[in-house]
């Protein structure tokens, strides 16, 4: 199965350290973050395991659940959580899924050969509230993944469903936006954009950021 953005996150019921996930059924009608771990026990996730439950806060702002995947067993995540907890000296409050059977990992094309024919490369995908996924991304093994920038990415895919604007390069939220193109009637465009906007170019038109 191959995996676009658009496509139906895949259903999956698997166990986790938090129980048995229904994954759909989990999401409900909120957004979610599934990031992926080659295995326990591994440095740079230990690491990203802990700054995700620090910022788990800032996901609930977004409407948006956390659920982390390692091809592991529960009884391993759950040894690899005491480390995770004294190191990070934070507290694991999201699920880590156990795909010891590889089912999930092969639903999301998460086995690599090329890089290795039997752990999950390091995938994260955004899916939104109605089980699209809206944004995959992968890293290599030795590359801490960026959470501020997973945020930021869900700060501007919610603003772009909710508001007829695109986001710039480097834009952080609250800075201004770009309309998007196929706006073009002015009355339309003075309704939608009461804070005005200026034009760079036809194509080139930047508001404030609608929302704030």
């Amino acid at each position: 199965m191959t995996l676009h953005l658009g496509s139906i996150a895949p259903d999956f019921t698997q166990e986790s350290t938090e129980g048995t996930i229904k994954f759909h059924e989990w999401l409900g009608g909120k957004w979610a973050v599934l990031f992926s771990h080659p295995k326990d026990f591994t440095p740079v996730c230990t690491t990203e395991l802990g700054r995700v439950s620090k910022l788990k806060g800032e996901f609930e702002k977004r409407n948006c659940k956390v659920i982390a995947l390692s091809v592991d067993d529960v009884q391993s995540h759950k040894k690899w959580i005491g480390d995770i907890e004294e190191t990070q000296s934070t507290k694991m409050n999201f699920p880590i899924l156990g795909d010891a059977d590889r089912r999930v990992s092969k639903l999301y094309d998460m086995i690599h050969p090329e890089a290795n024919d039997t752990l999950t490369v390091r995938s994260v995908f955004v899916i939104d509230g109605n089980k699209k996924i809206r944004l995959m991304l992968t890293y290599p093994a030795s590359t801490g993944r960026n959470f501020d920038e997973l945020l930021r990415t869900i700060d501007s895919l919610q603003l772009t469903d909710n508001y007829s604007v695109a986001t710039p390069a480097d834009w952080k939220d609250g800075q201004d936006c770009v309309i998007v193109p196929s706006l073009q009637d002015p009355e339309v465009l003075k309704a939608k954009f009461p804070k005005g906007f200026t034009v760079v170019k036809p194509y080139l038109r930047m508001t404030p950021q609608p929302n704030k």
